[in-house]
């Protein structure tokens, strides 16, 4: 099996009480899968797992694998530790676990190898790793991402590398078979697609579903006038909605759309400011112009 589509990491929606809006998780996952996400991603750093209590990500999680199950979707589950890969033995929806190169400590690449064949060993589920080296402080070059591919247990990978440099290009030219590249910096998607990405994993996607999923069909179509086009559009648009700290202005936008109860977030984020608000909802309009 490999990884392919569009996978939506769902933000957490909180009612006007502070409380998980399990009603409106729901129809998020629903719209987006509705839309033609092939899956979701839950309690990703999007959902702010670290802010939810033990019962709260227990309840995304049953919303969403019911959701999945129904649907015959992919769900892939943010998991970061032996124990939290030991609890999703029992959970039969989830497809992988998206795991983060562990931050701050920089253990070197061999550290992070040696990490991953531990986890993998141990996990009832298989492992998509999230690389984000901007955010965990770890480097890896082409080599060093081929090895990790080849793990046992390990079948895919979130690439957030913070841009396109000479490792993105050596490391797409020669994919292992079977092995998924899903392309986890929103606004450079449409050239990691046109690199050979399989796939996308997109907070931006919550907002426009339809279009992410269109941008992958083109660039998988071969289809590059409209691939670089709805690429370009796309891009401005994560942009906006990354320009404070994810999710808060995804949050503020789908509030606007009536879509979640309140665009609360919790500390340490604080709710986006309104002018990043309205800039991010005047390119959501534009890209809806453009698509009609």
């Amino acid at each position: 099996m490999t990884l392919t589509g569009l996978y939506v990491p769902l933000i957490t929606p909180f009612d006007l009480a502070g409380r998980v809006a399990t009603d409106a998780l729901t129809a998020l996952a629903t719209d987006a899968l509705d839309a033609g996400a092939a899956g979701l991603v839950a309690l990703g750093t999007t959902g702010e797992p670290a802010a939810l209590s033990d019962e709260e990500r227990g309840a995304v999680l049953d919303v969403l694998a019911a959701i999945c199950r129904a649907r015959r979707a992919h769900l892939l589950v943010g998991a970061n530790s032996v124990e939290a890969l030991r609890a999703l033995s029992d959970r039969p929806e989830v497809t992988a676990a998206l795991c983060l190169v562990p931050p701050f400590l920089r253990p070197g690449a061999a550290g992070v190898l040696a990490y991953f064949t531990h986890l993998a060993q141990l996990s009832p589920v298989p492992l998509v790793v999230y690389h984000v080296p901007y955010r965990t402080g770890q480097q890896l070059c082409a080599s060093d991402l081929r090895q990790l591919a080849g793990l046992p247990g390990v079948i895919g990978i979130k690439y957030a590398s913070g841009g396109i440099d000479a490792d993105t290009v050596d490391f797409l030219a020669d994919i292992r078979p079977g092995f998924a590249v899903l392309g986890g910096e929103d606004p450079l998607i449409s050239p990691l697609l046109a690199l050979g990405a399989h796939g996308v994993i997109a907070a931006s996607a919550q907002v426009a579903t339809a279009d992410f999923v269109q941008l992958v069909a083109h660039w998988h179509a071969g289809d590059v006038v409209r691939g670089r086009s709805l690429g370009h559009r796309l891009a401005g648009l994560s942009a906006a909605l990354f320009a404070e700290p994810n999710p808060t202005v995804i949050k503020s936008v789908l509030h606007a759309r009536g879509r979640i109860p309140t665009a609360a977030v919790r500390l340490p984020l604080l709710p986006a400011g309104p002018d990043a608000a309205r800039r991010a909802l005047r390119h959501l309009d534009e890209l809806t112009s453009a698509s009609r």
